[in-house]
């Protein structure tokens, strides 16, 4: 068949592009990296140990805030917990690379992991950074604290090239862990923050901002997708979205101020009838918690609603329980039964409802894992808001 001269130069424009489609599309995926999450559990669930996960719970809450000691150089940065289940991922930190299993953590801003600067003989039994092996690595004389209930961990900051993915942010703030207790045998090796770079307790950039500034991501977002069943399959994506993890509309929700991954919510109910946030109140968006917290009194009212008894339901029961449903911005997030409980060894199901044992004249949730297995996720720093969806 012939073309005439216009139909060639239509057929040129159109091929031209849908290349230029094509080019976009492999340019766009380059620019997100993922990186694969485990799913892993820090405690047994059985009944006989819940009054060890309450007492854990109340003793290690994140209390939000930042103290300093007047004169010292050491900030005390009362970190919450991270319960029973946490999803943990790979980063290299050094020159050649030295591997560490972390948790991005959107509480918190800094990144620090164990070394073998640590003082204790329990150390050992984690990753250590070994700071001489790196070529990289640079010591500072500034000290870090974070308090817990149980005790503490304490270290130095200093900088070294750290790798996410195929992201290389060199020069990069972090702490390397002297001393602590309570981490001994837990399955992750440190914390990498993605909060803000306000809360930050190192003094430098965050991994985070690092990258945003030298131009590595493409658009100042990260995602998340956690499983909801299988240990493989989370992930943690940065420069990007990808729309296979989630189904339906990305809902944008702005946050209360930039600073903090924090939102207003509208309200809390179960079957149309409002059980907690009556007035509207703030929720963190947190994945470094496990369960969703809550002040003590609602919790109780949510419990003796859904019927469960010091934490605990049958799960032959757990197809006729209720959802609770999340109202944010206008916009219901249930999250059923068969999300908020989980089954344990003997043969009970725990409530992931717990009482966040921080007094604050506002009342305020932690949406955690529980939540967030319910809805993809996405922390756009570009435009200080919040994006969620129902995850596939």
């Amino acid at each position: 068949m012939l073309r005439t001269r216009a139909s060639l130069s239509t057929w040129s424009q159109e091929r031209s592009m849908k290349w230029l489609v094509l080019l976009g599309l492999v340019v766009f995926s380059e620019c997100i990296v993922k990186i694969p999450l485990t799913r892993v559990n820090i405690m047994r669930k059985t009944r006989s140990e819940n009054n060890m996960l309450n007492n854990f719970v109340k003793e290690n809450a994140f209390r939000l805030y930042l103290t300093s000691s007047p004169g010292s150089n050491i900030t005390t940065y009362p970190l919450r917990n991270i319960q029973d289940i946490v999803y943990v991922g790979n980063i290299t930190i050094g020159t050649p690379p030295q591997k560490f299993q972390v948790v991005f953590d959107t509480g918190s801003s800094d990144l620090w992991v164990h070394s073998i600067l640590c003082s204790r003989r329990l150390c050992s039994s984690q990753g250590l950074f070994r700071h001489r092996e790196s070529s990289t690595f640079r010591p500072t004389k500034r000290r870090f604290c974070i308090e817990y209930g149980r005790g503490r961990m304490q270290g130095i900051v200093a900088h070294d090239t750290v790798r996410i993915g195929d992201f290389v942010s060199t020069n990069q703030a972090f702490g390397l862990s002297m001393e602590h207790s309570w981490f001994e045998g837990k399955p992750f090796d440190g914390v990498l923050g993605l909060s803000y770079p306000n809360i930050s307790l190192t003094g430098g950039i965050s991994i985070f901002d690092n990258l945003k500034n030298q131009g590595a991501i493409c658009e100042p977002v990260f995602a998340f997708y956690l499983s909801k069943s299988k240990p493989e399959g989370s992930v943690v994506m940065f420069g990007g979205v990808d729309k296979s993890y989630y189904q339906g509309t990305l809902n944008w929700v702005p946050l209360i101020q930039a600073g903090k991954w924090c939102v207003h919510m509208d309200r809390i109910s179960i079957n149309r009838r409002v059980i907690a946030c009556n007035d509207g109140c703030e929720a963190f968006v947190d994945t470094g918690t496990s369960l969703i917290l809550g002040p003590g009194r609602l919790i109780d009212n949510i419990l003796r609603l859904i019927g469960a008894t010091k934490h605990y339901v049958s799960c032959s029961t757990v197809n006729t329980m209720p959802s609770v449903d999340f109202t944010i911005n206008g916009i219901n997030y249930p999250v059923p039964a068969q999300a908020y409980t989980v089954k344990d060894s003997s043969g009970n199901c725990f409530i992931g409802f717990r009482e966040n044992p921080v007094n604050r004249s506002t009342e305020t949730w932690i949406l955690g894992d529980v939540f967030l297995r319910q809805y993809f996720s996405v922390f756009d720093r570009g435009n200080d808001r919040i994006g969620l969806a129902q995850a596939v």
